[in-house]
């Protein structure tokens, strides 16, 4: 059995650095699914006729818009990474 070898303390930076983006990268892709999610809600408003005030579903419509290029932005921000 081979003795158990001590982390140096590079090592443990690598490895707390090498989770802590690990983590980050979960993080975000959580973001992502939420505005995702927010996204499908915001087209239900918007598509639910007369139930929803016309302001209501205008905010929704263009609410829409901008949750679609913040996830396609996100997904190629983290693509590159």
């Amino acid at each position: 059995m081979e003795p158990s070898r001590v982390e140096t303390v590079a090592e443990r930076v690598r490895r707390l650095q090498a989770e802590a983006k690990t983590l980050a990268k979960d993080h975000v892709q959580a973001l992502t699914r939420a505005i995702a999610d927010v996204e499908r809600m915001a087209a239900e408003i918007a598509e639910g006729g007369d139930a929803y005030p016309p302001g209501v579903r205008d905010l929704a419509r263009r609410f829409v818009d901008d949750c679609e290029a913040r996830v396609q932005t996100l997904e190629a921000i983290t693509s590159r990474v």
